[in-house]
């Protein structure tokens, strides 16, 4: 099973890098990178020491449903370039991460999430991806729940 790592939309993204409000309806806060742990959504790298980044809440599923949760991430102020592909993305700096099923419902398929070593994720969300029930997968921090990347089917 081929897996892609998939970035925010970038349409998306650089309404929120104009000043366009968040899943809150409330404006990105801004702050400045000191180069660690702040892991941009859209280009899939971390925000360099030095440089802007947002902060803001985001909702990654389509519409609102009792599991459509939302929480805080991060993206690069300035418009970056979009991220993803097969290769387990440089963002993803911890050791471990929730990587957890939704169907095609935008749910949690029951029974799919779990910690798992960074380097473990690509092989879990390729096995989770070859279930029938299972649409797409989300890596999230094993710490904090925030939403970090969304793995598709290649």
């Amino acid at each position: 099973m081929s897996i892609h790592f998939t970035a925010l939309p970038t349409d998306t993204v650089r309404a929120l890098q104009a000043g366009g409000p968040d899943a809150n309806g409330q404006l990105p806060e801004r702050r400045t990178s000191d180069g660690v742990g702040v892991p941009c959504r859209h280009c899939l790298q971390q925000v360099p020491a030095g440089r802007d980044y947002l902060i803001l809440a985001h909702r990654p599923f389509p519409a609102l449903q009792p599991y459509a949760e939302t929480g805080p991430i991060f993206l690069c102020a300035d418009p970056c370039a979009p991220g993803g592909g097969e290769a387990l993305p440089d963002m993803l700096a911890s050791p471990q991460y929730i990587v957890r099923g939704y169907g095609a419902d935008d749910r949690i398929a029951y029974g799919t999430g779990g910690v798992v070593p960074t380097p473990g994720i690509p092989d879990r969300a390729a096995a989770l991806l070859a279930r029938d029930d299972i649409a797409y997968v989300h890596v999230r921090s094993a710490a904090n729940n925030c939403y970090q990347v969304r793995i598709d089917r290649a």
